[in-house]
């Protein structure tokens, strides 16, 4: 679910009243959480946490002019997608996501590499991606990203 927007309001105002609500509350428990260094953007068509080049002047490394990716949410068509890309990277992250998974939400658990398919705004797991959003911190993941890119 593509959504054409030019800043994240316009985002947010775009989405379906029940998705506003989450997303909303996505955004600022994430904002609450994540620790300093992490900016808000749009970007990839979703509401992104980046680290800024003010901070890692080298960006993406698949598209330098951008920065460095971290989290995202978006709308898709059937879930909201929380794209962590510390989940991915750290599998003592993943796996302590995985298990705790179940003590917040009774359904099972539906995720890929790094997304995590929320399907029912009633059932997010809020405290839970609190917790995530402050596993890793923007020195932690610029230390993993270059010893994994940068040879």
């Amino acid at each position: 679910m593509r959504i054409e927007a030019g800043t994240i309001e316009e985002y947010v105002q775009q989405l379906p009243e029940d998705r506003q609500q989450a997303i909303e509350k996505l955004r600022l428990t994430i904002k609450e959480n994540l620790p300093s260094g992490f900016e808000e953007t749009l970007s990839y068509g979703m509401i992104g946490y980046v680290i800024p080049h003010s901070i890692y002047p080298d960006g993406y490394h698949c598209k330098p002019e951008e920065p460095l990716p971290f989290l995202s949410i978006g709308s898709q068509k059937n879930f909201i997608g929380l794209y962590h890309m510390g989940i991915y990277a750290f599998p003592e992250v993943h796996d302590w996501f995985v298990a705790e998974y179940p003590k917040h939400v009774k359904t099972k658990l539906d995720m890929g590499k790094s997304c995590i398919r929320l399907k029912k705004m009633e059932n997010i797991p809020y405290e839970l991606i609190a917790e995530l959003c402050r596993k890793i911190t923007v020195e932690d993941y610029i230390a993993h990203y270059e010893k994994a890119w940068k040879k």
